[in-house]
Order: C-alpha cells, then sequence, then structure tokens
C-alpha cells in the first residue's frame, strides 16, 4: 500500500537508507508524528536519529522550513517529551540552514529563535530521564540548540549566554541536574564563547545575570536553582581550562574562568 507507515525497524537495522521513493511532505509529517512520542524507541531511536542524519545529508532540504516550523510549535506542545525534542529539532534545521541559507529566508529563522527564546528559561519540566518515557532532557537539548543559534546567528551570543544564565537560575526548578545538564550547558556556553568577534566585556557580561540570582543568599538548605547553578559553574570552569575536544579554549576563558571562581566562592568560601 503506498500510504502505509514505513518500516522504521527495518529502516533503523539498515543504519537509515533514505527512503526516496516517499514524498517529502508525507515523510516530514510522519517524522513529526513520531516526534511526539510517548515511546522512546518510535521517538529518539528511530524518528530523531533519522531526522538528524537526512537533515546533516541535505534530504530534507525542500521542507526545512516546514521542519523548523514543526520544532517552533512544539515548543508549545502540551507534552513533555513533545516540548523536550522541539529543540533537537530546531537544532538539525538551524545547522542544514547555516550550511545552506537559501532553503529558509533569514526573517524564518529569526522566528524560530523567537520561539526559542522565550520557551527555554521558562519550560518547568526539567528531568532528564523518565522510566516510562525516556530521555526527556530539555535543558540539555536546549542547550544544544542555543549553540547552534549562536554559531547561525552570531549576533544573538550575547543574548544567548544570558538565556544560559536564565536557565541555569531558573527559580521554579525542581529538578536537580542529574544527567549531566551541568555538563551540556557548560558546553553550549564554550561553544557561545568560542565565536570571533566577542569582546572581554560580553564574555564575562552574562554572569552578572548568575550573580544578581545569587544575591542575598544565606543559611539554610540550598535551592534547587542555586543547586543547578553551582553545578553548572563548576562544570563550566573545567570546560574553560581544558577546552572542547574539537575546538580548543575559547578566547578570554582566564577571564571568564576568573568571574566563575568569584562566584563559586559563594557556596565553596574555602577556595583559594
Amino acid at each position: 500500500m503506498p500510504d502505509a507507515p514505513l518500516d522504521w525497524p527495518a529502516l533503523a537495522a539498515g543504519g537509515f537508507p533514505f527512503p526516496g521513493a516517499v514524498p517529502l511532505p508525507r515523510l516530514l509529517a510522519e517524522l513529526a508524528g513520531m516526534l511526539a512520542s510517548p515511546d522512546p524507541v518510535v521517538r529518539d531511536d528511530h524518528a530523531y536519529t533519522a531526522l538528524a542524519r537526512w537533515t546533516r545529508e541535505g534530504r530534507l532540504d525542500a521542507v526545512l522550513a516546514e521542519l523548523g516550523d514543526t520544532g517552533a510549535e512544539r515548543l508549545g506542545h502540551a507534552e513533555a517529551q513533545a516540548r523536550a525534542f522541539a529543540p533537537l529539532v530546531l537544532r538539525c534545521a538551524v545547522e542544514r540552514w547555516a550550511e545552506a541559507p537559501a532553503t529558509v529566508p533569514a526573517a524564518r529563522v529569526a522566528e524560530w529563535y523567537e520561539r526559542f527564546r522565550d520557551w527555554y528559561p521558562e519550560e518547568r519540566d526539567t528531568r532528564g530521564w523518565d522510566d516510562r518515557l525516556g530521555w526527556l532532557h530539555a535543558v540539555a537539548h536546549g542547550a544544544d540548540a542555543a549553540a547552534a543559534f549562536g554559531a547561525a546567528l552570531p549576533e544573538r551570543r550575547v543574548e544567548l549566554l544570558r538565556l544560559c544564565a536564565l536557565r541555569m537560575t531558573a527559580a521554579h526548578a525542581v529538578d536537580r541536574y542529574a544527567q549531566l545538564e551541568d555538563a551540556r550547558l557548560a558546553r553550549a556556553v564554550c561553544r557561545l564563547l568560542a565565536a570571533p568577534g566577542l569582546g572581554e566585556g560580553e564574555a564575562v557580561g552574562w554572569l552578572d545575570v548568575v550573580s544578581g540570582a545569587l544575591e542575598g543568599g544565606g543559611p539554610g538548605p540550598v535551592p534547587v536553582w542555586a543547586s543547578n547553578t553551582f553545578a553548572t559553574l563548576q562544570s563550566l570552569h573545567l570546560h574553560l581550562t581544558r577546552g572542547l575536544a574539537r575546538e580548543g579554549v575559547p578566547p578570554h576563558a582566564p577571564a571568564v574562568a576568573e568571574r566563575v571562581a568569584g562566584i563559586l566562592v559563594l557556596p565553596c568560601w574555602w577556595l583559594a
């Protein structure tokens, strides 16, 4: 039957060869539905894995605008797993657009960014893993999208750094970072800092958001958001010191690391 769903287990077993006989609008619709599935095999192992590969290969260029629109719209979805995978869809679309800008008007990409900017620090379900739904990882996936937007829209880098600070200091947080969300945020910040043309004041200034959020803290249990912030800053200090394997140490790393260490003295007063 020509309209029967694709045999996704068979595609996965074969390494996801592109089903060129399937019309792209139909393929995109099928992928979009699967990317909201509560079944982690359908959503992650099949749909997202295929989407990432085919987008990177340029197979979906003709529907790239619709793909990005899907990711942006999903940020407002009622179900957590759909929202959590939306930034990964955006990351795929934005990274491909950066390589092939003729595929999507720049104004459309700016709209995707605005939707992402409004969603990222406000997302309430920040669980990394759920025993039924599998990976959710909204914080980590959002960090990946932030890095992609920074590379594609360099004029937004300063705002994106601030956005990462707002995410780590979100006072409504109820979930501690337990699945290396702090490391994914640190990696995104390093990538945002690595782009040329960023002045030292811009590279350090976003940390004013963090220090401002921590002002007035006193004795007693550490709030979830503060624990997440301290974990992210510690991870960031390590990333700034060691650098990224393929990208090295970002410019102004010493100045940023010094400012980070100055903030970490608040909970770790014994530091030299």
